[in-house]
């Protein structure tokens, strides 16, 4: 059972309560959402105080440990904040309480305008060390997102940099198979064995690279619209979700994945 009190169980109740549903999430992406923390939230044992989705929320929060719930908290905060749904205030509250369930000490949070504005305009692919064919698709999608954000195509940008940060972090896992499949956030099928690395979707692939240092905590952070960008690639997926990035969601996931070459590659100090 997770340590929440009374009143932190409110913040959370404020943040994601929406008349019995969870933000806007639909059954599906629900499912999908705790699928990608290994959670079947639609297990007999979440329907204790209701089916609804809030319910099954409260449920877990009872029965989970800390460091399950806290995980899913910040998961859903992150989420709440992609879709402009969260209070700044409340988030920092939110955030005190996350922390404490995961057992770390009160951090300074990264800053989206600090982020935004980091410089990286001499990044050296080269420095990636991955074969020559590989770089030269990466440096033509490079050259395809500058042009992207250049006319506006905020989407274009997204489903470029998505897919490009994924490709990069497989081959980086692919290189190091011992690191990354022992990794405590490594997905798992079932039976609890930890699922080939080709199978692994871009969220699991960003949280076991964060886990094991290969990026930052910034780039984990800001990472969120690029997460689910597979989903949006279907027209009536991006419909459910109600998914319309702009021009500054786009220029946050060029931020993410330029810092993510550059931590890879070891020009990130």
């Amino acid at each position: 059972m997770a340590n929440l009190k009374t009143h932190e169980k409110v913040i959370f109740e404020k943040l994601f309560d929406r008349s019995g549903y969870v933000l806007d999430f639909t059954d599906a992406t629900f499912q999908e959402f705790f699928k990608e923390h290994h959670i079947d939230i639609n297990h007999q044992k979440y329907h204790i105080n209701g089916t609804s989705k809030m319910k099954r929320l409260r449920a877990f929060w009872q029965i989970e440990s800390d460091e399950t719930v806290g995980n899913v908290l910040l998961g859903l905060l992150q989420y709440a904040e992609v879709k402009s749904q969260v209070d700044q205030d409340d988030k920092k509250i939110a955030l005190e309480v996350i922390n404490k369930l995961l057992g770390k000490q009160a951090f300074q949070e990264p800053k989206e305008d600090n982020f935004i504005n980091l410089e990286f305009s001499q990044l050296n692919l080269s420095l990636l060390a991955i074969d020559p064919q590989f770089e030269r698709v990466i440096q033509q999608r490079v050259d395809e997102i500058e042009k992207s954000l250049k006319s506006g195509s905020a989407l274009a940008v997204i489903f470029l940099c998505g897919s490009t940060l994924e490709g990069l972090l497989q081959d980086k896992a692919t290189k190091h198979p011992k690191e990354f499949n022992s990794a405590k956030s490594a997905p798992k099928n079932k039976d609890g064995k930890v699922l080939p690395i080709h199978e692994w979707t871009l969220n699991a692939l960003i949280d076991v690279a964060y886990e094991t240092s290969y990026i930052e905590d910034d780039i984990k952070k800001f990472s969120s619209a690029l997460r689910d960008f597979r989903n949006y690639i279907h027209p009536r997926q991006q419909a459910i979700s109600n998914f319309n990035p702009d021009n500054h969601t786009a220029k946050i996931s060029w931020q993410v994945l330029q810092a993510t070459i550059a931590s890879l590659s070891g020009q990130r100090k």
